[in-house]
């Protein structure tokens, strides 16, 4: 049994684009949990993040023309990850229109990040299927270049950091290993341990493996600030002690 969703029309205005083949968003509307003798939106999912891929770079491009691809890269992987997705889903408030199963829709499912991160790719999936690159474009920049404007610096992750100190400090790269996974299916929560050489091992909890091992990272990083802050008083103690 599925749970109905308002028309599917009323978010023409909200995407700027009228589907010529309203089919092509019903099947970017499609949880796998509704999906009956056809498909989901996993497919147009699969193609909406390539297609959201490319629109990002080239506003990435003729935003910032002074910057080398590391930094472009940092900026893109901010701007095409599943929480910018989710974000974007949650503010044209996608997840009414979604057909999902009664249950999935009883356990909160509509506010799913994970849902919602889906969703708004396979939307953009179907965008550019039926209005070309032209209106999944437009729609990608209504949405995205507040986000992207608002890091002045290209932004730089916990594991990016923790990784380039290893690689600076000429030490194995840190180690991610998930340790756990609890609550119901469609709103798990993940249970990260990270680990790199020199400082004690950390687990961490996230709704995704990805926002687990960010969380594990951010925390070896705020131990790495406080063994350098307490070797630094060791040192300004020792240096006192010997001037006297």
């Amino acid at each position: 049994m599925t749970a109905k969703a308002p028309r599917q029309a009323d978010l023409h205005p909200v995407l700027g684009h009228v589907f010529a083949r309203p089919a092509l968003l019903a099947e970017a509307l499609t949880h796998p949990s509704a999906k009956v003798g056809g498909c989901g939106y996993e497919r147009l999912e699969f193609l909406g993040d390539r297609v959201l891929g490319l629109i990002v770079a080239d506003m990435l491009l003729a935003a910032f023309p002074a910057e080398d691809e590391g930094a472009l890269a940092k900026r893109f992987a901010a701007l095409v990850r599943r929480e910018a997705l989710a974000r974007v889903g949650g503010e044209i408030d996608l997840g009414r229109y979604v057909t999902i199963s009664k249950g999935e829709e009883e356990s909160g499912g509509r506010s799913n990040p994970t849902l919602l991160a889906d969703a708004t790719e396979a939307v953009l999936g179907a965008l550019y299927l039926d209005g070309g690159l032209a209106a999944a474009g437009a729609f990608v920049r209504r949405r995205w270049t507040a986000m992207m404007e608002t890091a002045e610096t290209p932004p730089e992750d916990a594991k990016t950091r923790l990784q380039e100190w290893a690689q600076g400090t000429a030490k194995p790269l840190p180690d991610y290993t998930t340790v756990g996974v609890e609550g119901p299916p469609h709103s798990p929560t993940f249970a990260v341990e990270a680990r790199v050489e020199g400082l004690p091992a950390v687990t961490a909890k996230g709704p995704s493996k990805r926002a687990a091992e960010q969380a594990a990272a951010a925390a070896l990083l705020s131990k790495l600030a406080d063994k350098t802050r307490h070797a630094d008083k060791t040192g300004h103690a020792d240096k006192k002690s010997a001037g006297q």
